[in-house]
């Protein structure tokens, strides 16, 4: 009697547990959706691999069964998936007031806790202001000379190793070119791949997050803790031996660790270190495979850019003079072609935010607490905005805004968090695609395949052939 009693609580404990687990409760009306299953949610089914260049499987499936707004969850954690520009466009701007950053567990875990995505007010733009010191304009202006000469050198090795996997060796030219303004961290005179690790981290950072021994995840979380262990004794090194100048951004976060007063933590710092190494590499050398595979796919637009950069060379005094800034701002078609290839590559598959109080919204609410996630790809991918949204056509940017976001256009992200690195970014693909197209052909010999799960991935490589003209 008293088993079956027991057994009866345990069965309605269990049909409650999954009845609140498919029906949150919520002070309105919760966006229509599915939980998934209990703990797991759908997470499954958005890791799930896809080879389409359009809508993300997952995404477009519950648009058009539930409409731009929906509720999921994944990894355990209730979602609010926003596919349209009026709440992207009002999250971005209640940044700090309804809504502040966030990210899953698992990310920052990744990232580390004192990461600057998961800061917020003050300390953020605190963080902000100092990264500015190494991706304003005018640090940007000096560097030009230094990006053209790393990309000329590699470029002629290149062409002299035929062929040559696209991928990897543009993500070996910026790592490099990013740790020497960073740390001064020269690959070539170091005991230790620092990159390497990061390539751990990078495999298993949009993966499910199984921390098994052999996993994707587990090998990232490993990645981190080496990479964060070598710039820990760089940090101690610099500390008892400190130089007389300034030389890299290090130097100027140890000044302002030592400074009275300073906000700024041991751990913060080696975070913002960590984050800004993978961010400045892994995101651009994405964009430039995926920049050459649009041109190569597009021999109309590789001929514009090329005349475009052939035209800045004859018009110069002195034919084999270095890059300017001058020359670098009159890209205008240059600029077309990287807003394009981000539209359409769609790098960044997902921006979380978490709303800090209940939130109403086109008669939907949003539930104090609840994570939200804005999803590009919809926003990119949108025919109402973007006619034959699939084609690559970096005419359709012509009298358009080629900087900021808008609610049409978020690659780099919008609002107050809207991306510090986005010149970099774009001073290191147009100074690239300047000395190719100008002293370069190229074929694509071999891979180029795109998976998403949901990040961009090349699972095959991309190998290309490159030839001097």
């Amino acid at each position: 009697m008293w088993l079956l009693l027991i057994g009866a609580i345990v069965v309605l404990s269990f049909t409650h547990w999954v009845y609140s687990w498919r029906n949150p409760k919520c002070n309105g009306k919760l966006p229509p959706g599915s939980m998934g299953l209990p703990l797991l949610g759908e997470t499954l089914q958005f890791f799930a691999p896809n080879t389409s260049s359009d809508i993300p499987p997952f995404i477009r499936k519950r648009m058009d069964r539930y409409g731009p707004i929906f509720r999921t969850s994944l990894v355990g954690r209730p979602l609010i998936v926003s596919t349209d520009p009026d709440l992207n466009y009002f999250i971005f701007q209640q940044e700090g007031q309804l809504f502040q950053s966030w990210y899953p567990d698992t990310f920052t875990e990744i990232f580390g806790r004192q990461n600057v995505g998961s800061l917020h007010g003050f300390m953020y733009k605190y963080l902000k202001n100092m990264v500015l010191h190494l991706f304003g304009p005018e640090s940007l202006k000096k560097m030009i000379p230094e990006v053209e000469a790393v990309a000329t050198r590699r470029l002629k090795q290149w062409s002299s190793h035929n062929p040559v996997e696209l991928k990897d060796k543009t993500a070996s030219m910026i790592f490099d070119l990013t740790a020497k303004k960073l740390i001064s961290y020269d690959s070539e005179s170091s005991s230790e791949n620092l990159r390497d690790n990061f390539v751990a981290f990078i495999q298993g950072l949009i993966s499910f997050p199984l921390n098994v021994p052999g996993t994707a995840y587990n090998k990232c979380l490993q990645g981190r803790k080496k990479a964060m262990r070598m710039l820990k004794n760089m940090l101690q090194e610099r500390r008892a031996n400190p130089r007389k100048q300034r030389i890299d951004f290090f130097d100027f976060v140890l000044e302002e660790l030592e400074k009275d007063g300073t906000l700024l933590t041991e751990e913060i710092a080696l975070d913002l270190m960590f984050v800004l190494l993978f961010a400045s590499f892994e995101t651009t050398s994405l964009a430039i495979t995926a920049a050459i595979k649009f041109l190569l796919n597009n021999p109309h637009v590789l001929e514009e850019l090329t005349a475009e950069h052939e035209g800045i060379l004859k018009r110069r005094e002195i034919s084999d003079s270095g890059l300017t800034w001058g020359e670098y701002k009159s890209m205008t078609f240059t600029f077309q072609f990287i807003n394009e290839t981000v539209r359409l590559a769609n790098i960044v598959p997902g921006i979380f935010r978490k709303a800090l109080k209940d939130i109403q919204f086109k008669g939907y609410t949003i539930p104090s607490g609840w994570a939200v996630m804005v999803c590009p790809p919809a926003v990119h991918l949108n025919p109402e905005k973007y006619v034959d949204p699939l084609a690559f056509n970096p005419w359709r940017w012509e009298k358009s805004e080629l900087n900021g976001a808008s609610k049409h256009f978020m690659a780099f992200g919008g609002g107050m968090r809207f991306c510090v690195g986005t010149d970099f970014t774009k001073v290191q693909m147009a100074v690239f695609l300047h000395c190719l197209v100008t002293k370069y052909r190229f074929k694509a010999i071999k891979g180029g395949n795109i998976v998403r799960t949901p990040g961009l991935q090349f699972p095959d490589g991309f190998h290309v052939q490159i030839m001097e003209k």
